[in-house]
Protein backbone atom coordinates (compact mmCIF):
# COMPACT_ATOMS: atom_id res chain seq x y z
CA UNK A 1 0.00 0.00 0.00
CA UNK A 2 1.40 3.44 -0.92
CA UNK A 3 2.09 6.12 1.65
CA UNK A 4 -0.91 8.42 1.33
CA UNK A 5 -0.74 12.17 1.53
CA UNK A 6 -2.45 13.64 4.55
CA UNK A 7 -5.80 14.41 2.91
CA UNK A 8 -8.69 16.72 3.79
CA UNK A 9 -12.06 16.61 2.05
CA UNK A 10 -14.12 19.80 2.37
CA UNK A 11 -17.59 21.09 1.65
CA UNK A 12 -16.57 24.76 1.84
CA UNK A 13 -18.31 27.42 3.94
CA UNK A 14 -20.71 29.65 2.09
CA UNK A 15 -23.77 31.84 2.74
CA UNK A 16 -26.12 31.30 5.67
CA UNK A 17 -28.53 28.41 5.17
CA UNK A 18 -26.83 26.95 2.10
CA UNK A 19 -27.31 23.19 1.90
CA UNK A 20 -23.68 22.37 1.34
CA UNK A 21 -24.04 18.63 1.77
CA UNK A 22 -26.48 17.83 -1.00
CA UNK A 23 -25.17 15.91 -3.97
CA UNK A 24 -25.19 18.99 -6.18
CA UNK A 25 -24.48 21.48 -3.40
CA UNK A 26 -28.11 22.54 -3.67
CA UNK A 27 -28.67 25.63 -5.78
CA UNK A 28 -30.30 27.80 -3.13
CA UNK A 29 -31.41 28.17 0.43
CA UNK A 30 -34.29 25.85 1.16
CA UNK A 31 -37.66 26.97 2.48
CA UNK A 32 -36.62 25.73 5.91
CA UNK A 33 -33.05 25.17 7.04
CA UNK A 34 -32.03 21.70 5.87
CA UNK A 35 -28.81 19.78 5.46
CA UNK A 36 -28.14 16.59 3.54
CA UNK A 37 -25.23 14.28 4.23
CA UNK A 38 -22.11 14.82 2.07
CA UNK A 39 -22.18 11.27 0.73
CA UNK A 40 -20.33 12.10 -2.50
CA UNK A 41 -17.35 13.31 -0.46
CA UNK A 42 -17.72 10.75 2.30
CA UNK A 43 -17.24 7.91 -0.19
CA UNK A 44 -13.68 8.78 -1.27
CA UNK A 45 -12.93 9.87 2.30
CA UNK A 46 -13.74 6.30 3.33
CA UNK A 47 -11.23 5.06 0.75
CA UNK A 48 -8.26 7.29 1.67
CA UNK A 49 -6.46 6.13 4.83
CA UNK A 50 -6.02 8.80 7.47
CA UNK A 51 -8.23 11.35 5.71
CA UNK A 52 -10.70 13.76 7.31
CA UNK A 53 -13.98 15.24 6.05
CA UNK A 54 -15.09 18.75 7.04
CA UNK A 55 -18.69 19.62 6.15
CA UNK A 56 -18.62 23.34 6.91
CA UNK A 57 -22.22 24.52 6.29
CA UNK A 58 -24.10 22.33 8.83
CA UNK A 59 -21.36 22.86 11.40
CA UNK A 60 -21.50 26.63 10.88
CA UNK A 61 -17.78 26.86 10.16
CA UNK A 62 -16.25 29.99 8.64
CA UNK A 63 -13.56 30.54 6.01
CA UNK A 64 -11.09 31.34 8.76
CA UNK A 65 -11.84 28.21 10.77
CA UNK A 66 -11.63 25.76 7.88
CA UNK A 67 -8.60 27.45 6.31
CA UNK A 68 -6.81 27.19 9.64
CA UNK A 69 -7.62 23.48 9.83
CA UNK A 70 -6.36 22.99 6.26
CA UNK A 71 -2.85 24.12 7.24
CA UNK A 72 -2.09 20.63 8.50
CA UNK A 73 -2.87 18.77 5.24
CA UNK A 74 -0.89 17.96 2.11
CA UNK A 75 -3.86 17.25 -0.17
CA UNK A 76 -7.12 19.22 0.02
CA UNK A 77 -10.16 18.24 -2.06
CA UNK A 78 -13.11 20.64 -2.30
CA UNK A 79 -16.63 19.84 -3.51
CA UNK A 80 -18.05 22.59 -5.71
CA UNK A 81 -21.08 23.32 -7.90
CA UNK A 82 -22.35 25.87 -10.41
CA UNK A 83 -24.04 28.21 -7.90
CA UNK A 84 -21.27 27.96 -5.33
CA UNK A 85 -18.28 27.89 -7.70
CA UNK A 86 -17.10 31.50 -7.31
CA UNK A 87 -17.33 31.18 -3.55
CA UNK A 88 -15.46 27.87 -3.62
CA UNK A 89 -12.76 29.28 -5.91
CA UNK A 90 -12.20 32.07 -3.37
CA UNK A 91 -11.98 29.49 -0.62
CA UNK A 92 -9.40 27.50 -2.62
CA UNK A 93 -7.34 30.69 -2.89
CA UNK A 94 -7.59 31.18 0.85
CA UNK A 95 -6.44 27.62 1.44
CA UNK A 96 -3.43 28.16 -0.83
CA UNK A 97 -2.63 31.35 1.00
CA UNK A 98 -2.57 29.50 4.31
CA UNK A 99 -0.93 26.37 2.92
CA UNK A 100 0.99 27.14 -0.32
CA UNK A 101 2.47 23.64 -0.67
CA UNK A 102 -0.87 21.83 -0.48
CA UNK A 103 -2.20 20.04 -3.56
CA UNK A 104 -5.70 21.50 -4.04
CA UNK A 105 -8.37 19.88 -6.21
CA UNK A 106 -12.01 20.60 -7.06
CA UNK A 107 -14.58 17.86 -7.63
CA UNK A 108 -18.24 17.87 -8.63
CA UNK A 109 -20.48 18.15 -11.65
CA UNK A 110 -19.59 21.75 -12.52
CA UNK A 111 -15.85 21.21 -12.89
CA UNK A 112 -16.51 17.91 -14.63
CA UNK A 113 -18.49 19.67 -17.35
CA UNK A 114 -16.32 22.80 -17.54
CA UNK A 115 -12.82 21.67 -16.51
CA UNK A 116 -10.81 24.17 -18.56
CA UNK A 117 -12.99 27.12 -17.60
CA UNK A 118 -12.94 26.04 -13.96
CA UNK A 119 -9.14 25.96 -13.84
CA UNK A 120 -8.95 29.39 -15.44
CA UNK A 121 -11.41 30.87 -12.95
CA UNK A 122 -9.92 29.05 -9.95
CA UNK A 123 -6.18 29.63 -10.32
CA UNK A 124 -5.52 28.24 -6.83
CA UNK A 125 -6.77 24.79 -7.89
CA UNK A 126 -4.05 22.40 -9.08
CA UNK A 127 -6.50 19.96 -10.68
CA UNK A 128 -10.20 19.28 -11.23
CA UNK A 129 -12.04 15.98 -11.67
CA UNK A 130 -13.94 14.85 -14.76
CA UNK A 131 -16.56 12.13 -14.24
CA UNK A 132 -16.91 9.97 -11.14
CA UNK A 133 -14.16 11.10 -8.83
CA UNK A 134 -13.89 8.43 -6.10
CA UNK A 135 -10.86 6.59 -7.46
CA UNK A 136 -9.45 9.82 -8.87
CA UNK A 137 -9.27 11.18 -5.31
CA UNK A 138 -7.68 7.95 -4.08
CA UNK A 139 -4.96 8.09 -6.74
CA UNK A 140 -4.24 11.78 -6.13
CA UNK A 141 -4.03 11.15 -2.39
CA UNK A 142 -1.70 8.21 -2.99
CA UNK A 143 0.86 10.58 -4.47
CA UNK A 144 0.55 9.30 -8.03
CA UNK A 145 1.59 11.97 -10.57
CA UNK A 146 -1.45 13.93 -11.77
CA UNK A 147 -0.44 13.39 -15.39
CA UNK A 148 -0.83 9.62 -14.90
CA UNK A 149 -4.32 9.78 -13.38
CA UNK A 150 -7.37 9.32 -15.61
CA UNK A 151 -10.32 11.70 -15.28
CA UNK A 152 -8.55 14.95 -14.42
CA UNK A 153 -7.63 18.31 -15.93
CA UNK A 154 -4.55 20.15 -14.68
CA UNK A 155 -1.95 22.74 -15.65
CA UNK A 156 1.33 21.90 -17.34
CA UNK A 157 3.78 24.53 -18.60
CA UNK A 158 1.07 27.17 -18.58
CA UNK A 159 -1.37 25.00 -20.55
CA UNK A 160 -4.45 23.11 -19.35
CA UNK A 161 -4.17 19.40 -20.04
CA UNK A 162 -6.84 16.71 -19.82
CA UNK A 163 -6.08 13.06 -19.18
CA UNK A 164 -8.13 10.18 -20.66
CA UNK A 165 -11.66 9.74 -19.37
CA UNK A 166 -12.15 7.44 -16.42
CA UNK A 167 -14.48 4.46 -17.07
CA UNK A 168 -17.80 4.45 -15.24
CA UNK A 169 -17.66 2.54 -11.95
CA UNK A 170 -19.60 -0.71 -12.19
CA UNK A 171 -18.65 -2.53 -9.00
CA UNK A 172 -20.62 -0.84 -6.22
CA UNK A 173 -19.67 -3.65 -3.84
CA UNK A 174 -16.04 -2.51 -3.92
CA UNK A 175 -16.90 0.71 -2.10
CA UNK A 176 -16.35 0.71 1.66
CA UNK A 177 -19.17 1.91 3.89
CA UNK A 178 -19.40 5.65 4.62
CA UNK A 179 -20.76 4.97 8.12
CA UNK A 180 -17.35 5.15 9.77
CA UNK A 181 -16.69 8.55 8.16
CA UNK A 182 -20.10 9.77 9.35
CA UNK A 183 -19.38 8.75 12.93
CA UNK A 184 -15.81 10.07 12.90
CA UNK A 185 -16.24 13.43 11.15
CA UNK A 186 -19.89 14.54 11.13
CA UNK A 187 -22.18 15.98 13.78
CA UNK A 188 -25.30 13.88 13.30
CA UNK A 189 -27.80 16.23 15.04
CA UNK A 190 -26.80 19.04 12.65
CA UNK A 191 -28.38 17.21 9.70
CA UNK A 192 -32.10 17.78 9.53
CA UNK A 193 -34.77 18.05 6.92
CA UNK A 194 -38.30 19.43 6.89
CA UNK A 195 -39.93 16.15 5.92
CA UNK A 196 -37.71 13.52 7.57
CA UNK A 197 -37.76 12.55 11.23
CA UNK A 198 -34.87 13.94 13.26
CA UNK A 199 -32.20 12.81 13.55
CA UNK A 200 -31.96 11.03 10.24
CA UNK A 201 -29.23 9.36 8.19
CA UNK A 202 -28.91 9.20 4.39
CA UNK A 203 -26.69 7.34 1.96
CA UNK A 204 -26.69 5.63 -1.43
CA UNK A 205 -27.17 1.98 -2.32
CA UNK A 206 -26.49 2.65 -6.00
CA UNK A 207 -25.79 5.27 -8.66
CA UNK A 208 -27.36 6.32 -11.90
CA UNK A 209 -30.92 6.87 -13.06
CA UNK A 210 -32.54 5.46 -16.17
CA UNK A 211 -34.85 8.47 -16.50
CA UNK A 212 -33.93 11.18 -19.00
CA UNK A 213 -35.30 14.31 -17.30
CA UNK A 214 -33.76 17.26 -19.11
CA UNK A 215 -33.07 19.28 -15.95
CA UNK A 216 -31.56 16.60 -13.72
CA UNK A 217 -27.89 17.24 -13.11
CA UNK A 218 -26.17 14.13 -11.80
CA UNK A 219 -27.37 11.47 -14.28
CA UNK A 220 -26.28 13.73 -17.15
CA UNK A 221 -22.88 14.59 -15.71
CA UNK A 222 -21.58 12.17 -13.08
CA UNK A 223 -23.87 9.26 -12.27
CA UNK A 224 -25.05 8.28 -15.75
CA UNK A 225 -28.28 6.64 -16.84
CA UNK A 226 -27.30 3.09 -15.93
CA UNK A 227 -28.50 2.22 -12.43
CA UNK A 228 -25.65 0.35 -10.75
CA UNK A 229 -26.30 -0.92 -7.25
CA UNK A 230 -25.10 -2.96 -4.32
CA UNK A 231 -26.52 -6.37 -3.53
CA UNK A 232 -29.51 -6.72 -1.23
CA UNK A 233 -27.30 -8.66 1.21
CA UNK A 234 -24.84 -5.75 1.32
CA UNK A 235 -27.60 -3.20 1.94
CA UNK A 236 -29.15 -5.31 4.69
CA UNK A 237 -25.78 -5.78 6.40
CA UNK A 238 -25.08 -2.05 6.31
CA UNK A 239 -28.48 -1.25 7.78
CA UNK A 240 -27.89 -3.67 10.65
CA UNK A 241 -24.59 -1.92 11.30
CA UNK A 242 -26.10 1.56 10.95
CA UNK A 243 -28.79 0.77 13.49
CA UNK A 244 -26.16 -0.38 15.98
CA UNK A 245 -23.81 2.56 15.32
CA UNK A 246 -26.48 5.26 15.42
CA UNK A 247 -29.21 4.18 17.85
CA UNK A 248 -30.42 7.80 18.06
CA UNK A 249 -31.39 7.90 14.37
CA UNK A 250 -35.15 7.81 13.80
CA UNK A 251 -35.23 7.52 10.02
CA UNK A 252 -32.94 6.24 7.26
CA UNK A 253 -33.15 7.80 3.80
CA UNK A 254 -31.92 6.00 0.67
CA UNK A 255 -30.69 8.80 -1.58
CA UNK A 256 -30.35 6.79 -4.79
CA UNK A 257 -31.70 8.95 -7.64
CA UNK A 258 -34.60 6.53 -7.97
CA UNK A 259 -34.49 3.53 -5.66
CA UNK A 260 -37.69 2.27 -7.29
CA UNK A 261 -36.08 2.03 -10.74
CA UNK A 262 -35.61 -1.69 -10.04
CA UNK A 263 -38.93 -2.99 -8.68
CA UNK A 264 -37.86 -6.56 -7.77
CA UNK A 265 -34.80 -5.24 -5.94
CA UNK A 266 -36.65 -2.56 -3.96
CA UNK A 267 -39.22 -5.13 -2.87
CA UNK A 268 -36.46 -7.48 -1.71
CA UNK A 269 -34.64 -4.66 0.07
CA UNK A 270 -37.89 -3.78 1.84
CA UNK A 271 -38.46 -7.37 2.94
CA UNK A 272 -34.97 -7.46 4.43
CA UNK A 273 -35.47 -4.15 6.25
CA UNK A 274 -38.83 -5.08 7.76
CA UNK A 275 -37.52 -7.50 10.41
CA UNK A 276 -34.95 -4.87 11.50
CA UNK A 277 -37.71 -2.59 12.74
CA UNK A 278 -36.35 0.46 10.89
CA UNK A 279 -38.24 3.50 9.65
CA UNK A 280 -37.02 4.41 6.19
CA UNK A 281 -37.75 6.62 3.16
CA UNK A 282 -36.45 6.98 -0.40
CA UNK A 283 -36.69 8.79 -3.73
CA UNK A 284 -39.32 7.46 -6.13
CA UNK A 285 -41.01 8.30 -9.39
CA UNK A 286 -44.83 8.64 -9.22
CA UNK A 287 -45.43 5.40 -11.07
CA UNK A 288 -44.68 2.72 -8.44
CA UNK A 289 -47.26 -0.10 -8.64
CA UNK A 290 -49.61 -0.43 -5.69
CA UNK A 291 -48.42 -3.98 -4.99
CA UNK A 292 -44.87 -2.69 -4.56
CA UNK A 293 -46.02 0.18 -2.37
CA UNK A 294 -47.79 -2.35 -0.17
CA UNK A 295 -44.59 -4.37 0.26
CA UNK A 296 -42.58 -1.25 1.07
CA UNK A 297 -45.15 0.11 3.54
CA UNK A 298 -45.45 -3.24 5.32
CA UNK A 299 -41.69 -3.24 5.89
CA UNK A 300 -41.05 0.16 7.42
CA UNK A 301 -41.44 2.68 4.59
CA UNK A 302 -42.72 6.00 5.95
CA UNK A 303 -42.22 8.55 3.15
CA UNK A 304 -41.43 8.87 -0.54
CA UNK A 305 -39.70 11.89 -2.05
CA UNK A 306 -41.46 12.25 -5.39
CA UNK A 307 -40.76 14.53 -8.33
CA UNK A 308 -44.23 15.49 -9.56
CA UNK A 309 -42.69 18.57 -11.25
CA UNK A 310 -45.76 19.79 -13.20
CA UNK A 311 -49.50 19.37 -13.47
CA UNK A 312 -49.49 19.89 -17.23
CA UNK A 313 -48.87 16.86 -19.43
CA UNK A 314 -47.17 18.78 -22.25
CA UNK A 315 -44.72 20.41 -19.85
CA UNK A 316 -43.96 16.96 -18.41
CA UNK A 317 -43.39 15.66 -21.93
CA UNK A 318 -41.14 18.61 -22.76
CA UNK A 319 -38.89 17.84 -19.78
CA UNK A 320 -38.87 14.10 -20.74
CA UNK A 321 -40.21 13.19 -17.32
CA UNK A 322 -41.64 9.89 -18.54
CA UNK A 323 -44.80 10.06 -16.41
CA UNK A 324 -48.49 10.56 -17.16
CA UNK A 325 -50.94 12.55 -15.09
CA UNK A 326 -53.40 9.65 -14.85
CA UNK A 327 -50.65 7.37 -13.50
CA UNK A 328 -49.58 10.08 -11.05
CA UNK A 329 -53.15 10.43 -9.80
CA UNK A 330 -53.40 6.69 -9.25
CA UNK A 331 -50.05 6.64 -7.44
CA UNK A 332 -51.04 9.53 -5.16
CA UNK A 333 -54.35 7.84 -4.38
CA UNK A 334 -52.54 4.60 -3.50
CA UNK A 335 -50.13 6.43 -1.20
CA UNK A 336 -52.96 8.18 0.62
CA UNK A 337 -54.87 4.95 1.08
CA UNK A 338 -51.80 3.04 2.29
CA UNK A 339 -50.72 5.79 4.69
CA UNK A 340 -47.46 6.53 2.87
CA UNK A 341 -46.36 10.14 3.31
CA UNK A 342 -45.16 12.00 0.21
CA UNK A 343 -42.87 14.99 -0.10
CA UNK A 344 -43.70 16.34 -3.55
CA UNK A 345 -41.29 18.46 -5.57
CA UNK A 346 -42.36 20.83 -8.33
CA UNK A 347 -40.44 22.91 -10.88
CA UNK A 348 -41.72 26.14 -12.42
CA UNK A 349 -40.30 27.54 -15.63
CA UNK A 350 -39.55 24.48 -17.71
CA UNK A 351 -39.97 24.73 -21.52
CA UNK A 352 -43.60 25.19 -22.50
CA UNK A 353 -44.49 26.84 -19.20
CA UNK A 354 -47.07 29.64 -19.27
CA UNK A 355 -49.00 31.49 -16.58
CA UNK A 356 -51.85 29.07 -17.26
CA UNK A 357 -49.72 25.92 -16.82
CA UNK A 358 -48.33 27.31 -13.57
CA UNK A 359 -51.84 27.64 -12.20
CA UNK A 360 -52.62 24.13 -13.45
CA UNK A 361 -49.62 22.86 -11.49
CA UNK A 362 -50.68 24.67 -8.31
CA UNK A 363 -54.18 23.20 -8.63
CA UNK A 364 -52.67 19.78 -9.31
CA UNK A 365 -50.46 19.99 -6.21
CA UNK A 366 -53.48 20.78 -4.07
CA UNK A 367 -55.34 17.86 -5.65
CA UNK A 368 -52.46 15.41 -5.04
CA UNK A 369 -52.11 16.85 -1.52
CA UNK A 370 -48.67 15.52 -0.54
CA UNK A 371 -47.66 15.97 3.08
CA UNK A 372 -45.13 18.68 2.18
CA UNK A 373 -43.83 20.30 -1.00
CA UNK A 374 -40.75 21.94 -2.44
CA UNK A 375 -41.13 24.42 -5.29
CA UNK A 376 -38.06 25.27 -7.35
CA UNK A 377 -37.41 27.40 -10.37
CA UNK A 378 -35.95 25.67 -13.40
CA UNK A 379 -32.17 25.69 -12.93
CA UNK A 380 -30.21 25.25 -16.19
CA UNK A 381 -27.03 23.61 -14.93
CA UNK A 382 -24.17 23.33 -17.44
CA UNK A 383 -24.03 19.78 -18.73
CA UNK A 384 -27.79 19.28 -18.83
CA UNK A 385 -30.03 19.18 -21.89
CA UNK A 386 -32.02 22.05 -20.38
CA UNK A 387 -28.89 24.22 -20.42
CA UNK A 388 -28.27 23.33 -24.08
CA UNK A 389 -31.88 24.23 -24.93
CA UNK A 390 -31.61 27.52 -23.06
CA UNK A 391 -28.44 28.50 -24.89
CA UNK A 392 -29.81 27.56 -28.30
CA UNK A 393 -33.10 29.41 -27.78
CA UNK A 394 -31.82 32.49 -25.95
CA UNK A 395 -33.74 31.73 -22.76
CA UNK A 396 -30.90 32.41 -20.33
CA UNK A 397 -30.96 35.52 -18.21
CA UNK A 398 -27.49 37.09 -18.47
CA UNK A 399 -27.52 38.31 -14.88
CA UNK A 400 -28.31 34.91 -13.36
CA UNK A 401 -25.14 33.01 -14.15
CA UNK A 402 -24.66 31.99 -10.53
CA UNK A 403 -28.32 30.86 -10.17
CA UNK A 404 -28.61 32.51 -6.74
CA UNK A 405 -28.25 35.98 -5.25
CA UNK A 406 -25.79 36.93 -2.53
CA UNK A 407 -28.27 35.76 0.11
CA UNK A 408 -28.67 32.34 -1.52
CA UNK A 409 -32.17 32.94 -2.87
CA UNK A 410 -32.67 31.28 -6.24
CA UNK A 411 -32.83 33.44 -9.36
CA UNK A 412 -35.34 32.79 -12.11
CA UNK A 413 -32.65 31.96 -14.66
CA UNK A 414 -34.87 31.50 -17.73
CA UNK A 415 -37.04 33.89 -19.72
CA UNK A 416 -39.74 32.93 -22.24
CA UNK A 417 -42.04 34.98 -24.47
CA UNK A 418 -45.14 35.63 -22.38
CA UNK A 419 -43.51 34.37 -19.17
CA UNK A 420 -40.61 36.38 -17.88
CA UNK A 421 -38.35 35.66 -14.95
CA UNK A 422 -40.16 38.02 -12.58
CA UNK A 423 -43.50 36.30 -13.22
CA UNK A 424 -41.96 32.90 -12.52
CA UNK A 425 -40.26 34.12 -9.37
CA UNK A 426 -43.48 35.58 -7.99
CA UNK A 427 -45.34 32.35 -8.79
CA UNK A 428 -43.24 30.43 -6.25
CA UNK A 429 -44.61 32.60 -3.44
CA UNK A 430 -48.15 32.11 -4.73
CA UNK A 431 -47.59 28.34 -4.99
CA UNK A 432 -46.51 27.99 -1.36
CA UNK A 433 -49.29 30.19 -0.04
CA UNK A 434 -52.07 28.49 -1.96
CA UNK A 435 -50.84 25.03 -0.96
CA UNK A 436 -50.06 25.54 2.73
CA UNK A 437 -52.69 28.11 3.66
CA UNK A 438 -55.61 25.86 2.79
CA UNK A 439 -57.67 25.04 5.91
CA UNK A 440 -57.33 21.31 5.22
CA UNK A 441 -53.53 21.48 5.08
CA UNK A 442 -53.25 23.76 8.09
CA UNK A 443 -55.38 21.43 10.20
CA UNK A 444 -53.37 18.45 8.98
CA UNK A 445 -50.06 20.00 10.01
CA UNK A 446 -51.53 21.13 13.33
CA UNK A 447 -52.75 17.61 13.98
CA UNK A 448 -49.22 16.27 13.60
CA UNK A 449 -48.02 18.70 16.26
CA UNK A 450 -50.61 17.89 18.90
CA UNK A 451 -49.35 15.40 21.42
CA UNK A 452 -45.71 15.48 20.32
CA UNK A 453 -43.69 18.27 21.92
CA UNK A 454 -40.63 17.66 19.74
CA UNK A 455 -42.68 17.85 16.54
CA UNK A 456 -44.31 21.05 17.79
CA UNK A 457 -40.96 22.71 18.56
CA UNK A 458 -39.62 21.69 15.19
CA UNK A 459 -42.69 22.90 13.26
CA UNK A 460 -42.64 26.25 15.03
CA UNK A 461 -38.98 26.71 14.10
CA UNK A 462 -39.67 25.67 10.52
CA UNK A 463 -42.64 28.03 10.36
CA UNK A 464 -40.48 30.96 11.40
CA UNK A 465 -37.87 29.97 8.79
CA UNK A 466 -40.54 29.55 6.12
CA UNK A 467 -41.97 33.04 6.61
CA UNK A 468 -38.45 34.47 6.66
CA UNK A 469 -37.84 32.65 3.36
CA UNK A 470 -40.94 34.24 1.83
CA UNK A 471 -39.78 37.69 2.99
CA UNK A 472 -36.40 37.09 1.35
CA UNK A 473 -38.15 36.13 -1.88
CA UNK A 474 -40.23 39.32 -1.80
CA UNK A 475 -37.04 41.31 -1.23
CA UNK A 476 -35.49 39.63 -4.28
CA UNK A 477 -38.61 40.35 -6.35
CA UNK A 478 -38.51 44.03 -5.39
CA UNK A 479 -34.81 44.24 -6.24
CA UNK A 480 -35.38 42.58 -9.63
CA UNK A 481 -38.25 44.95 -10.42
CA UNK A 482 -36.11 47.95 -9.49
CA UNK A 483 -33.30 46.74 -11.77
CA UNK A 484 -35.78 46.22 -14.59
CA UNK A 485 -37.16 49.75 -14.23
CA UNK A 486 -33.66 51.22 -14.07
CA UNK A 487 -32.62 49.33 -17.21
CA UNK A 488 -35.61 50.60 -19.15
CA UNK A 489 -35.06 54.27 -18.33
Amino acid sequence: MPDFLKTLFVNPPTFEGFDGGAGSRYQCRREVRSFWYPTWLAQPAAMVPGSRLIDAPPDGLTFDQVAAAAKDYECIILHTSTPSFNNDARFAARVKQENPKALVGLVGAHVGVLPEQSLRLAPAADWVSVGEFDYTCVEVASGKPISEIDGVAYRENGQIVRTPERPIIMDMEAFPSVLDVYRRDLTIPNYFNGYLQHPYLSFYTGRGCKSKCTFCLWPQTIGGHLYRFRSVDSVAAEMIRAKAMFPEVKEFFFDDDTLTDNIPRVEEVARRLGPLGLTWSCNAKPNVPRATLEVMKANGLRLLLVGYESGNQQVLNNMKKGTRLDIIRRFAKDCHELGIKVHGTFILGMPGETPETIHETIDFACEMDPETIQVSLAAPYPGTYLYKQAQENGWLEAQSEELVDTHGVQHAALNYPGLNSTMMFESVDEFYRRFYFRPRKMFSLLGGMIGDRQVMKRRVREGVEFFHFLRERRRETAAASAESVAAST
